[in-house]
């Protein structure tokens, strides 16, 4: 289990959505979080 970075949900690592970012991965619930996740991304790294 992981956590979306922008909403918080706990995720499935095998079923989500996922981006790379300075050599590591995020995982994401929906595409909303993810474009909202690639417009600001260090707005949310700091919070996983």
């Amino acid at each position: 289990m992981t956590k979306d970075p922008v909403c918080g949900m706990k995720l499935d690592e095998k079923k989500s959505l996922k981006t790379k970012y300075k050599d590591r991965v995020y995982y994401f619930c929906s595409s909303n979080c993810e474009s909202t996740f690639k417009e600001n991304p260090e707005k949310f790294i700091n919070k996983t």
